[in-house]
Order: C-alpha cells, then sequence, then structure tokens
C-alpha cells in the first residue's frame, strides 16, 4: 500500500505524544533538508501512513492510544519501503529488542543525542533509497543470490532461508548459534549479502586469534606514538567495517575487559582509537557467533549479561549436520565438483557403498568435517571414483574425551583393547591423543582455537604436540 510522494523533497514522520520531543526531532530533521508530517497518536499517524510516502519514521514507544510496536509491525508489513526507528526510555533495553524484533531498523535512547539521532537518520535514508531500487521486493522473496550458498532441501535448512530473509533487512544486531563447522561464517555472509549493506565491507574476526595485549588496537584502532611500536596511524576493524557488517566470531573468547569497551563501541556507535583524544562516529551491523554456550558463560559470570543481551538481539541456530542427514548428498557433490574445479580435475564418482557411508557417519565436525573428508578422499582415490574405504571415517564409537570423562568416574571402565597397550601410561596418552587430533580437526589446525577447545593453554598444546609427536 502506498501513495505518491507530494513532492521532490524527502519527507518523515515524526510521531510522539510529547510536543517539545517533536519540535525538538522537527527542528533537527529540518536542518538535515528533511520536511515532517508530526502525528500524537496512533490514530493520528496511521491516517497519514495512508495517504503519503515517508522516507523515515521515527515513532515513541508509549502512545496515548497505544504502543509504538503496533505501529512499527504495521509500517514493516504494510510500507515496507519506509525504515521505522523507535524511541526508548535510557536503558530500556527490552523496549529496544522488541522494537528490532518488530521490524525497526534501529533505536534512539530519550533524552535523545542529536549526533545519535542525524546518524540514524542519514543510515535510514540510505536503506530507503535502496529499498525503492528494488531491494526490499528481492528479499521478500527470499530468493537472492547469495542465498542459494546455504545448500541443503532440508526443513531445517527451508526454515534457515526463510529466517534469513527476514532478519536481512532489519539493522538489529544478530547472534548466529551453533556447534563448529556448521558454517556460522556462510550464514553470517549471506545475511550481509542479501540486505541493505552488501555494497558495504565484511569484515570477519576471529575474537579467539586476537592477544589480549592488543585487542582495543585491533578493534577500535590507535594514533602514532601511543605506544611502542604504533609508527603510524591505524584505523580498527570498526572503521574499516564502516557502512558495513562486523561479524565477531567466536565472540565467547573476548576477554571480560574488552567486553566493556564493546558494549559501550555498539551503544554509543563510536570508537576511541587508542591514543586519540575524541571518539570517531561508526556505522556497522553487528553479527556474532560462537559454538559455546553463551547463556551458560552469563550464567558463570564469563560474560557479560549486558553484552548478551546486546548482541542477542535476534538469535538464529544453525542446525548441525546430523540433524539434516538428507542434505549429506547434495552437500557431497556440491563439494566435488568444487575440488575437480579447483584442481582442473574430473569430479570422481561417488559410489553407492561411500554415499551409504556418508549417511550413517554423525558428523562431530559438521560440514567442515565433511569437507575435509572429501578432500582427502579426492587426493587418494582411484580413477574409479572414491569408494567407502576411501573415505577412512573413523569409527563409530564414543569420543576420546567421553572415553576419559568415563574412565575417570569408573577406573573399572577402562578397556585395554581400546589402546595399543594395557599400559596405563599409554592408554592414558592414546586418549589425548585422539583428543588433541579431533580438536585440530575440528578447527581446521588452527592451534589457538584447538587449545581453547581442549580447555589448555596455547603453550601445552604445543608442548603436547611435540611430546605426542603430531605434525
Amino acid at each position: 500500500m502506498s501513495a505518491p510522494a507530494r513532492n521532490t523533497q524527502a519527507c518523515a514522520l515524526v510521531v510522539d505524544d510529547e510536543r517539545d520531543i517533536r519540535e525538538l526531532l522537527v527542528l533537527t530533521l529540518g536542518r538535515m533538508g528533511l520536511k515532517c508530517d508530526t502525528a500524537s497518536s496512533l490514530h493520528d499517524a496511521r491516517a497519514l501512513l495512508r495517504h503519503n510516502t515517508y522516507a523515515l519514521c521515527l515513532t515513541d514507544m508509549r502512545l496515548t492510544d497505544g504502543s509504538g510496536l503496533d505501529l512499527v509491525r504495521e509500517i514493516s508489513q504494510l510500507y515496507p519501503q519506509t525504515p521505522v526507528a523507535m524511541i526508548t526510555a535510557f536503558g530500556n533495553q527490552e523496549a529496544a529488542v522488541g522494537a528490532l524484533k518488530a521490524g525497526a531498523f534501529d533505536f534512539v535512547s530519550k533524552p535523545v543525542d542529536l549526533s545519535v539521532l542525524r546518524g540514524l537518520v542519514q543510515h535510514a535514508l540510505k536503506l530507503g533509497l535502496e529499498a525503492s531500487a528494488g531491494g526490499a521486493s528481492r528479499l521478500a522473496d527470499a530468493a537472492g543470490p547469495a542465498m542459494a550458498r546455504l545448500l541443503g532441501s532440508s526443513m531445517a535448512m527451508a526454515d534457515l532461508r526463510t529466517t534469513l530473509a527476514k532478519v536481512a533487512r532489519s539493522q538489529a544486531p544478530i547472534y548466529i548459534a551453533g556447534e563448529s563447522g556448521v558454517g556460522k561464517e556462510l550464514v553470517a555472509r549471506t545475511i550481509h549479502d542479501e540486505g541493505m549493506r552488501a555494497a558495504g565491507p565484511f569484515v570477519p574476526v576471529n575474537c579467539g586469534a586476537i592477544p589480549a595485549e592488543l585487542m582495543e588496537s585491533e578493534f577500535f584502532g590507535h594514533k602514532k606514538g601511543s605506544f611502542t611500536g604504533a609508527h603510524a596511524d591505524k584505523p580498527g576493524l570498526f572503521q574499516a567495517a564502516e557502512g558495513g557488517t562486523l561479524f565477531l566470531d567466536e565472540v565467547a573468547e573476548l576477554p571480560l575487559p574488552m567486553q566493556v569497551k564493546l558494549l559501550r563501541a555498539i551503544q554509543e556507535k563510536s570508537v576511541r582509537p587508542v591514543g586519540a583524544n575524541g571518539e570517531v562516529p561508526v556505522d556497522v551491523r553487528i553479527l556474532s557467533a560462537t559454538h559455546k554456550n553463551l547463556a551458560a558463560l552469563v550464567e558463570d559470570g564469563r560474560f557479560r549479561h549486558d553484552l548478551y543481551y546486546r548482541i542477542n538481539v535476534i538469535e538464529l541456530r544453525v542446525p548441525p549436520l546430523r540433524d539434516r542427514r538428507e542434505d549429506v548428498a547434495q552437500l557431497t557433490d556440491a563439494i566435488l565438483a568444487r575440488l575437480a574445479n579447483a584442481q582442473h580435475r574430473a569430479k570422481p564418482v561417488l559410489h553407492a557403498d561411500a554415499l551409504e557411508a556418508l549417511a550413517r557417519y554423525n558428523f562431530p565436525g559438521n560440514v567442515r568435517e565433511l569437507e575435509n573428508i572429501l578432500e582427502r578422499a579426492f587426493a587418494l582415490a582411484d580413477d574409479d571414483g572414491i569408494r567407502a574405504a576411501d573415505l577412512r571415517l573413523p569409527e563409530m564409537r564414543p569420543s576420546a574425551p567421553a572415553q576419559a570423562a568415563a574412565a575417570a568416574m569408573d577406573p573399572s571402565r577402562i578397556d585395554p583393547r581400546e589402546s595399543a597397550t594395557s599400559a596405563l601410561p599409554n592408554f592414558i596418552e592414546e586418549i589425548e591423543r585422539k583428543a588433541i587430533e579431533q580438536a585440530l580437526t575440528d578447527n581446521r589446525y588452527n592451534k589457538t582455537r584447538a587449545a581453547a577447545q581442549l580447555g589448555i593453554t596455547f603453550r601445552a598444546l604445543r608442548y603436547k604436540l611435540k611430546k605426542l609427536g603430531i605434525d
């Protein structure tokens, strides 16, 4: 439902039952070249929306005849090309989260910070222009080219693609949960590419791979001479993602002091480079992910609850491969085609026994493990194709950590036949070897992440690798 614009000058709709707030917003938007219509109630706002087209709507949370959330939902459904932002009471995190989930692209707190408001308006106008150019209809169809990268015809993947199409248009922070190897970064890239920020940069960062003493500089940048080795000004990851998306992978690895600074940067939409006197405004969308249980870390006090609620406005769960076994054949075909193309070879035939073995396997390492298995089989298979033996799948038995835990609880359960020898030291060494090799496989041989998964330091892992002769 829409109506032709009254003139070429962009017009905004301001909805608030406080006259002083309306006048402040009208004055601020007028200085940015925007005409404004105002409404003090849901009834008046709906009447104006029926007869006019708006480049932006700002609405208060509480109105005389209802909730601004209702207006957000109606605009998202009936006028999808009009970005809408919510004005909330300071510190009312629940209201802000509700607005974003209802379809608001952003929110601003009272008392209104005019610099934050100006940045929000500029972003809203850019969103509106891209939507009118066809972005909104493309998202509504949920059939953008980036979405095709999420392979699988299972119900779980169909649900995931449908949800992605909805959240891509929003600017709400999204937390992507899932086991190691399920494709959380691919999901994040898809959200970026299908959204209104697709023309901007996508900047992924592995939070577990940055030394703690360098985190502030890496995230926020630094000024020349601010510390030893700072020979020139350097922009941080936030500045690098300006106008686009910053993807915080393994966000659970952030130390608590950095969590405080990250929370402030997200809330204030500005960063202070190390050694700088002032802050730099930034316009980024935050996506985050981890394979850990972030809610449990919050309960344990290892992750700040306020940061958790700020990045977890919308939660997406990526299903493990064992929960969508019907997708294994399609994924296998696509991976083998990609490997063959990269190596300029013909795609090998996957024999029935190999496909059956893959269908039975649980894939603790998920899609990443499937890729590794097929890459190894592709390299070692004969000319007649890939057979089950070429896959070299691990035996279907409890994982090494599970065996170790069971043995610790009940020593009588130790079975010498599970090791190369009945000697206890060698048995324990074999358990360590299996656990380390599995962690390395899960993390694509990233030793920092493998050490974190095992719950040991990087130095301890390096010692054990040397001791066990693991290359």
